[in-house]
């Protein structure tokens, strides 16, 4: 690094020429895919535009480098603006527009843009982000899951992680879609049974925008209890061989993108961490490593068929650094880190055929995960040292029709589904019993299930497209057993209402109810005697079942102010037999959650209201401020229900930033978090010389769930960017630093042995059966500043 900023620097103390870049691309029917010739395409704020020839393109010439917004407009239709278009001199900027119809035509108008566009079907809870909102976002590293938490609803982790934790639910509840195929997981070193990890696995480069619905689902849009993410990838440039090089606070990564042949093209990109090199030279405990890589693949058979293939792989890898020059508390960790090994891959067709009123897709996809953890006691590995031995795999082969119908107003969806899922498990556990005794889990598990389920929507405008009604149902069953075989037990039917009071305020709401299948680290739990004892149980979907209402004003500039109450109620929730804990408590840390035994018979309920200021683009200034009051709460082992592990209470967040001349531009982003619930620790039961040897670590209480609670989080993240244009190539520096003020989050409380001056572990003499233990404050929190560099070519 040190060597090639010099360069960096003196090459660009050149001055550049006075280049301009190209916006160009299609404007076509959103429905049929036919063009739309003679549409009015301008740049916002400006005079300079062009109009769409016979086969629907167009080309803006001229634009010197910057984010522009871009509007299209055509009589009949809904005018439509693509925000912060960054235009290039090396390449051209693609920007293509996909037109809905306006129940308006016969009034022969042509329709105002809406800056935020409302889905008939989700009118409410629906929030897109720009790739550019990502890549810019303070402290986010270029990471979707952090650019999510500046959104009402959303609750950030103080230990630095990328749950997302929607509306009191819990990490597991999320589902994720890359142009209409699903993929399980979008994060590195995820834990396994959730959706969560330290970092995002996403390329940024690939994304032009993301749907993100905290409620409202569409009922193409199963198998969620608290939101779907609907990744919208751009398309491969058409014009040449290009490519962007990365280097960022955490990884180094390569993109290559352009033609194969006309209507056929490619985007591939390539990262590879360096944290194990940063992590081994400030001493920390542990190694990780991760890699990975995305594809994409776009085929324009004609105007009306076409084929996208995605890919996606990852191979992350976690061991444990055994220096002897750790420190204490390094070795506290040392003792307790199991190391964990994963790679996934996921690989989906999506072939979308237009016709004249509308357009159909069949998505075949295959995805797999592969996640290996193991201990040793005092890290020898021994036999006789064995604590942790697990391996499992979850392999999923999906199909799914489903077929869109535009007319006169009315817009039907509807489809079906099929899977086949595989599930492989092999766990060798010693465990803490409830009554402070040790035992083992031991066993080796396969299952295979088959999955089906059809979904439809029906949705109409009225009153001169001010009324908007969306009704829509679907349901879904497998082969694991007879109780979820009954498919008509999981008619989930799902109504939206919107109204329009004039062109700038809006009322909107949302009924539903959403079923999930539990994760397969529950459905393939065996007992010691190897049988499906969940299975026996009665194991069932879960349910939710939610109501949202809002009311939101909009005006031409890119302002929105929305108020939104939600209530979710949880139905069938697993609770774990041994640690009388319910699963939705859990998923915000390391490892695997759900394989115990489970009872299908716990309730949850989460309730609140949701602030949004958000300013588009506009004068050089963006901002978003979002406040959220929460409750979340699910039953005990007494049935009564009390705060759950989601259960923040205020979220705050605050992001904005200004763009000034010669292409400088800062960010800022805050965000205050309520303090969690937690549950504190067993000490009697920790202070066992079998616990606290096979643990090395203080157990959980759980007869005092989330009997105690956190402080008050805070944190400043502060980034700056500075780009340089020129004729073949861009180059983008930016300074991101996280948490500013170095504010130190507090942490449920830790213990350690009580040693002698020689290191020996102290007995409480009191009591010969158990050592005596210290607690020591906990607190997580520092100054990250990183240095990133993208070049384009």
């Amino acid at each position: 690094m040190r060597a090639v900023l010099p360069f960096l620097l003196l090459l660009l103390s050149f001055n550049s020429w006075a280049q301009t870049g190209i916006i160009k691309g299609r404007v076509a029917d959103g429905n049929t895919n036919e063009p739309i010739p003679f549409a009015n395409v301008i740049i916002q704020g400006t005079t300079i535009g062009a109009s769409s020839d016979l086969d629907g393109n167009y080309e803006i010439t001229g634009v010197k480098p910057d984010l522009y917004n871009v509007e299209v407009s055509y009589l009949g239709y809904k005018s439509q603006v693509i925000y912060e278009v960054q235009v290039f001199n090396n390449k051209p900027a693609q920007v293509d527009f996909k037109l809905e119809e306006d129940s308006k035509t016969l009034e022969v108008v042509v329709v105002k843009a809406n800056p935020f566009e409302k889905k008939e079907e989700s009118p409410v809870s629906v929030r897109t982000i720009g790739v550019n909102e990502i890549e810019r976002n303070p402290g986010g590293n270029r990471d979707i899951s952090k650019a999510l938490q500046s959104l009402p609803g959303v609750a950030s982790s103080v230990a630095f992680r990328n749950d997302l934790i929607i509306r009191g639910g819990a990490p597991n509840e999320n589902r994720f879609y890359l142009d209409g195929i699903e993929i399980p997981n979008i994060n590195h070193f995820a834990t396994q049974g959730s959706s969560g990890g330290p970092n995002g696995l996403i390329n940024v480069n690939f994304i032009r925008e993301v749907e993100f619905f905290s409620g409202a689902f569409p009922a193409n849009r199963g198998n969620t209890l608290s939101s779907v993410l609907n990744f919208k990838f751009k398309d491969p440039r058409q014009d040449r061989i290009g490519g962007n090089f990365t280097l960022g606070s955490s990884d180094a990564g390569i993109t290559i993108e352009g033609p194969i042949a006309p209507g056929h093209s490619f985007m591939f990109s390539y990262r590879r961490s360096y944290l194990q090199f940063l992590f081994q030279l400030i001493g920390l405990p542990f190694l990780p490593t991760y890699d990975d890589f995305q594809l994409k693949y776009k085929a324009k058979i004609n105007d009306r068929n076409e084929i996208t293939v995605i890919g996606l792989g990852a191979i992350d890898q976690f061991k444990l650094n055994l220096d002897d020059d750790l420190d204490e508390d390094q070795k506290r960790l040392v003792e307790i880190l199991p190391v964990n090994n994963q790679w996934n891959y996921a690989l989906g067709v999506n072939w979308k055929n237009y016709r004249e009123k509308g357009y159909s897709e069949l998505v075949v996809s295959r995805n797999m995960l592969n996640n290996r953890a193991f201990k040793y006691a005092d890290n020898i590995e021994a036999d006789t040292n064995l604590i942790l031995d697990y391996t499992s795999q979850e392999i999923e082969n999906k199909l799914r029709f489903e077929n869109n119908w535009r007319d006169k107003g009315w817009k039907i969806n509807y489809g079906v589904l099929y899977e086949f899922a595989r599930y492989n498990n092999s766990t060798f556990s010693k465990i803490t019993l409830p009554d402070g005794s040790t035992g083992t889990i031991d066993f080796s598990s396969a299952v295979d299930i088959h999955k089906w389920g059809a979904f439809g929507q029906v949705s109409r405008s009225f009153v001169s497209g001010r009324l908007l009604l969306s009704l829509g149902a679907r349901v879904d069953g497998n082969s694991y057993s007879t109780q979820m075989a009954k498919t008509y037990e999981t008619f989930s039917p799902r109504f939206s209402i919107s109204y329009a009071i004039n062109d700038q305020f809006n009322l909107n709401a949302n009924v539903g109810r959403y079923f999930q299948l539990p994760p397969y680290t529950t459905l393939g739990f065996r007992n010691n005697s190897g049988t499906l004892v969940n299975r026996d149980n009665g194991l069932k979907y879960i349910a939710s079942n939610h109501a949202v209402l809002g009311g939101e004003f909009i005006t031409q500039t890119g302002l929105k102010v929305s108020v939104e109450g939600f209530f979710k109620y949880w139905e069938n929730y697993p609770f774990l037999v041994r640690d009388s804990i319910s699963l939705a408590n859990l998923g915000a840390d390391f490892g695997v959650i759900g394989n115990d035994e489970v009872r299908s018979d716990n309730e949850g309920r989460a309730y609140g209201v949701e602030l949004l200021v958000q300013q588009k683009l506009w004068k050089n200034f963006y901002g978003i401020l979002a406040y959220t009051w929460v409750r979340s709460e699910f039953q005990d082992f007494k049935g009564d229900f009390i705060p759950s592990s989601w259960d923040a209470q205020h979220l705050i967040s605050f992001t904005g930033g200004y763009k000034f001349k010669r292409n400088w531009e800062i960010g800022l982003r805050w965000r205050f978090t309520g303090g969690s619930p937690y549950t504190p620790a067993d000490e009697e039961t920790s202070a066992l010389i079998p616990v606290w040897d096979l643990n090395r670590a203080a157990i959980r209480d759980f007869s005092q769930l989330n009997g105690d609670r956190l402080k008050p989080a805070h944190f400043l993240d502060l980034r700056v960017d500075k780009k340089w244009f020129f004729k073949k190539w861009a180059l983008n520096l930016y300074l991101d630093v996280q948490n500013v003020y170095a504010f130190r989050a507090q942490q449920p409380p830790s213990y350690v042995l009580r040693k002698d001056a020689n290191g020996n572990a102290l007995i409480d003499p009191n009591d010969a059966s158990r050592y005596q233990l210290d607690q020591i404050e906990n607190t997580t929190g520092t100054v990250l500043p990183s240095f990133g560099i993208i070049i384009e070519i």
